[in-house]
């Protein structure tokens, strides 16, 4: 089931890398007492990904803490030495949290997995973003396959007025 404004976000675990290695972020932690923008997408290093929605939330990560957003984190099912390499390459340091779901876990318990199985790329996540209010989802923007029209950091943005 598809998680839905309204919703509690679930718990879960997440990893992002650090200078000892792969370190544990928890969801509940994470969201608790604070509005959090979560945007995931199929991959880390893919095209769409690389060259517009990462760059987006990396370019407005300033005006959307202006807006009260305390913390803006990039979801994707790859490991955290994956999603650390892309956030040095994405320049997403102090700006994006990089987190990674290597098993789907957490993406499947939102109900947004993408089955990438015949393209080569296995289990992925839809792309989407949503505004997270002390562990409340406030806003969901799921893309359609293909589209990149509803999730980027300029909507979001827009969607705050």
């Amino acid at each position: 089931m598809t998680i839905k404004i309204g919703d509690q976000l679930p718990n879960g675990t997440l990893f992002e890398m650090s200078e000892e290695g792969p370190k544990p972020v928890s969801v509940a932690d994470l969201v608790q007492g604070k509005r959090v923008v979560i945007f995931g997408l199929p991959g880390a290093f893919t095209p769409t990904c690389s060259a517009l929605h990462v760059p987006g939330y990396v370019a407005q990560a300033d005006q959307l803490k202006a807006r009260g957003i305390d913390q803006i984190v990039c979801l994707a099912v790859n490991d955290a030495f994956v999603m650390g390499a892309w956030g040095k390459d994405q320049k997403a340091g102090g700006k994006v949290r990089m987190l990674g779901d290597g098993s789907a876990a957490f993406t499947k318990a939102i109900g947004l997995e993408l089955d990438l199985t015949e393209r080569g790329m296995g289990l992925r996540c839809q792309r989407f973003s949503m505004l997270v209010d002390d562990g409340v989802v406030k806003a969901l923007n799921i893309e359609a396959p293909g589209k990149f029209e509803v999730s980027d950091a300029q909507s979001m943005l827009n969607s705050l007025d």
